[in-house]
């Protein structure tokens, strides 16, 4: 199952991809796609309704409606900092022994096709095309990775904006420089976890204004979406809707030589196998 949320921001409505180009509205069905929905075992729920209406031909098409982040704003948004050997290599960093996690405000949540804008003062603003993970099931002190399994909702594509300056330049956490506001494009859908063959093996790539700037595969990735899950469950609880972002691979901004940074009119595509894609335009501060 394919989730998504269209409509103007704030005013979002739940459906479920069901073509290429077409979507069931269950709106009707559940208020939103958040903690309670996925607390309560809401994809399971509402999946034979949505079979019906597919059959029924009940479809909307997409066209014309603004795609949103495809949950509501989570509790939290961790994210696992250099979790891609390429990257570590890349940025002249050691292959971490456990994973780095930071945090980043659940407000910079927008969704796939909408505007990053630059804060004030940015001058070292950067890509990162990541998987995301959102929790299906809470997470507290897991057994194991593989118990991690029963406690996944599914698979986002995400671009962790950051402004390298602000996190790197500027002491403290590295929170600064990932928590402006737009920050985190998230979708075009989620994709629950029986859509996918195998999670460390999709391809993922970026371009900024038509070049590509990263390749990549999750394949390199140090730790995987499972031993992450139990890893981040040791320190802290995980709630329904909360979303992980797993790292990057090589080819951001701060890797060239010489550096490359976002500037205001440049656009950035992205996506990852079978998750979907992304189009951002690089806007100025407020």
């Amino acid at each position: 199952m394919k989730l998504l949320r269209v409509g103007p921001e704030g005013a979002e409505r739940p459906g479920v991809l069901v073509t290429e180009d077409g979507f069931v509205d269950v709106s009707d069905l559940v208020s939103d796609f958040d903690e309670a929905f996925f607390g309560s075992d809401g994809i399971a729920r509402i999946a034979p309704v949505v079979e019906e209406r597919r059959r029924e031909g009940r479809i909307t098409p997409i066209a014309g409606h603004r795609i949103g982040a495809p949950i509501a704003r989570p509790h939290q948004i961790i994210c696992v900092g250099l979790n891609y050997s390429d990257h570590a290599r890349e940025t002249g960093q050691a292959v971490p022994e456990e994973p780095i996690l930071f945090t980043k405000s659940p407000n910079t949540l927008v969704g796939p096709h909408d505007d990053v804008r630059l804060p004030r003062g940015a001058t070292k603003a950067d890509w990162e095309v990541e998987l995301g993970i959102v929790i299906g099931a809470r997470a507290s002190y897991l057994e194991s990775p593989a118990a991690a399994r029963d406690h996944i909702a599914g698979w986002v594509l995400v671009n962790d904006v950051s402004e390298r300056a602000f996190q790197m330049e500027r002491g403290g956490q590295w929170l600064k420089g990932k928590s402006a506001e737009t920050f985190n494009p998230a979708g075009p859908w989620l994709v629950t976890p029986d859509e996918v063959d195998d999670v460390t093996a999709l391809d993922m790539w970026l371009d900024v204004n038509g070049v590509r700037r990263q390749t990549g595969s999750t394949a390199t990735m140090i730790f995987d979406p499972y031993v992450i899950v139990h890893y981040i469950s040791q320190f802290l609880v995980l709630e329904p809707g909360d979303l992980i972002n797993t790292g990057t691979p090589p080819g951001v901004g701060m890797g060239f030589s010489p550096q490359i940074w976002l500037r205001e009119g440049d656009v950035m595509t992205l996506g990852i196998d079978g998750l979907g894609t992304q189009r951002q335009t690089v806007i100025g501060p407020r």
